[in-house]
């Protein structure tokens, strides 16, 4: 395949594939201000086509260059079919990784317009057949909604994979509404993942508040980190470690009752038992330890009113005496 560098004017550039790439409003605008500072150091990738060239590599280079208002970039032609130019960049291992949804998106153009097998295609790519079903059945799993959402920077990647899609393949009208939802009001992609997290757990009439209302119930969560960091802050290290031995014998308190329900199964915990046996000893030995030193630093364990008074009264009992 033969290559050369070219200055073009953006406009003969055909941006035929700007539907595989996600948008990245932050990227571009660091594409931007490195190409002021330094101008344009990796040059787009284009196939020749009649009398343009069509864009495989540098959306987000040619979208920085806008920005600036420059109508120029610098492109290196290839001199080959299209379809071997995306197989080309989507195999490379330099430049920007693609996320896992813009490879699908690569993927379902070139099975549309090269006249590939996915087997065929699979092997072009140095991968196998697996690689190319789990990339399509991503794919296959957002609704056009979830795919424009992500193509225009409002729902993340990860987000469009992670959650949206297990999602729509469990109940697609749920992830319609949470999509409709997240149009209004957006949330983070960390936000997103404890969302989920926490839908995962919910119960039939919990979830459909959830999916309407998301942005309602990382409120909550929010408050209640807070009201647990104020806790914290209040009690200080000694109620940490209170409620940590609460915790200790909330679990012993369960393994009590399954304990009592496994009969002669049990053989088997053994070491895990002696484990546990160790580990309790330690900290209890630790806890005595810690008290005896308080004594001996405080051997009245504090204040004590009615010593106080004792006190009091063997003071004045002397000082009868002196008199």
């Amino acid at each position: 395949m033969e290559t050369s560098r070219l200055d073009l004017d953006l406009h003969r550039l055909e941006l035929r594939f700007a539907g595989t790439r996600l948008m990245d409003g932050a990227a571009v605008e660091r594409l931007a201000r490195s190409i002021a500072e330094h101008g344009q150091i990796e040059p787009c990738v284009a196939a020749a086509a009649g009398d343009g060239f069509v864009l495989i590599d540098g959306y987000r280079r040619v979208a920085a260059l806008r920005r600036l208002g420059r109508d120029r970039a610098r492109v290196e032609s290839w001199t080959c079919a299209v379809a071997d130019g995306l197989i080309a960049v989507l195999t490379r291992n330099q430049g920007r990784t693609f996320t896992a949804l813009e490879e699908a998106l690569l993927i379902r153009e070139l099975l549309g317009g090269s006249g590939l097998s996915q087997r065929d295609l699979a092997r072009r790519c140095g991968r196998d057949a697996a690689w190319v079903n789990r990339r399509l059945a991503l794919l296959s799993a957002l609704s056009e909604a979830a795919l424009a959402a992500v193509q225009r920077g409002a729902l993340s990647s990860w987000s469009a994979a992670r959650v949206v899609a297990p999602l729509a393949r469990a109940n697609g009208a749920h992830a319609d509404r949470l999509l409709a939802s997240l149009a209004k009001e957006p949330l983070s992609t960390r936000d997103l993942k404890r969302w989920f997290g926490e839908y995962r757990k919910a119960n039939k009439a919990a979830r459909e508040r959830m999916v309407d209302q998301p942005q309602l119930l990382m409120g909550t969560l929010r408050d209640q980190e807070q009201r647990r960091e104020g806790a914290k802050l209040r009690d200080g290290p000694e109620g940490e470690c209170a409620a940590d031995i609460k915790i200790i014998e909330a679990a012993t308190a369960r393994l009590c009752k399954r304990l009592a329900t496994q009969g002669a199964a049990l053989a088997f915990l053994g070491m895990a038992i002696a484990r546990l046996r160790g580990a309790i000893g330690a900290l209890v030995a630790e806890m005595e330890r810690r008290c005896d030193e308080d004594a001996e630093r405080d051997p009245k364990g504090g204040e004590d009113p009615g010593g106080a008074r004792q006190g009091a009264a063997r003071d004045r009992k002397g000082a009868g005496a002196v008199a």
